[in-house]
């Protein structure tokens, strides 16, 4: 017999609903949410699954890639699409979410949502990283001018070191002041410390990575950029057309000298 499995997964536990081909609940538990715990269950009480669906969600990423890993038929589904479906229970609960779930998988009136691999998403987090690292530096600094400028002290324009130089500068014999600003230039010291080795990183990555290199060749495109476009498009396969790129990434017009780069 044929079989369905819906997952709705929290943070700690995942109610799982299995049904047959008629839509007919088989099967509800809730277990662990952990891939093993998953698998144990379903290969107990649906070893004959067609497709177990669960949808997107902060933890999808891990739990759809080691799924896949112990051999099982899981697919990932638009949560947005899923809800417009689950909206239309009477009673909202992990429970009936499971049912509803399973249901739609059985059906087949769902989006399977490409899932990008950890590779990709470990690239992502260290963009994602520098990026709020950048802007935490950026913020201190325009802090410490706005206190500066209330005393009328002017740090002007002032690329890499020479931000701190004009800031010690400034507060120099004045310990209201060294009280106040020197901790937000101490911490942008050790911020920035930690940017420019999240930059070398990067650097390592583009160097060892043949496609990112090749996106390197078009003009203005640096290491940052092309890494970014890379782990964003992850699979260049599953676009049928190079011009479905720019809508995939929120852009009317895309360079189709990047695109054809895939």
């Amino acid at each position: 017999m044929e079989y369905y499995v819906g997952l709705d997964v929290s943070l700690k536990q995942t109610s799982i609903c299995v049904v047959d081909q008629t839509g007919s609940v088989v099967r509800e538990g809730v277990v662990d949410s952990d891939p093993e715990a998953i698998s144990v269950y379903v290969r107990s009480k649906a070893p004959d699954a067609v497709r177990i669906g669960l949808e997107t969600g902060p933890t999808s990423t891990w739990l759809w890639t080691e799924l896949k890993r112990l051999g099982l038929p899981v697919i990932c589904i638009d949560a947005r699409h899923a809800k417009a479906v689950l909206k239309m229970q009477i009673n909202k609960s992990d429970r009936n979410d499971a049912i509803g779930i399973a249901r739609i998988i059985q059906t087949g009136w769902f989006k399977e949502v490409h899932v990008k691999d950890i590779d990709s998403h470990s690239v992502r987090a260290l963009l994602a990283s520098r990026a709020l690292l950048v802007k935490i530096k950026r913020d201190l600094e325009n802090h410490v001018r706005g206190l500066l400028k209330n005393l009328g002290l002017v740090i002007g324009r002032a690329k890499f070191n020479v931000f701190a130089v004009r800031a010690e500068e400034l507060i120099e014999g004045r310990p209201e002041l060294i009280a106040a600003i020197r901790p937000l230039l101490e911490t942008r010291n050790a911020v920035e410390q930690q940017v420019s080795e999240l930059d070398r990183k990067v650097m390592r990555l583009a160097r060892h990575d043949a496609q990112v290199r090749r996106f390197m060749t078009v003009p203005g495109v640096g290491p940052i950029t092309a890494l970014a476009f890379k782990a964003t498009i992850d699979d260049p396969a599953r676009f049928a057309r190079s011009r479905s790129v720019g809508a995939y990434i929120g852009l009317t017009l895309v360079s189709q000298e990047v695109v054809h780069l895939v």
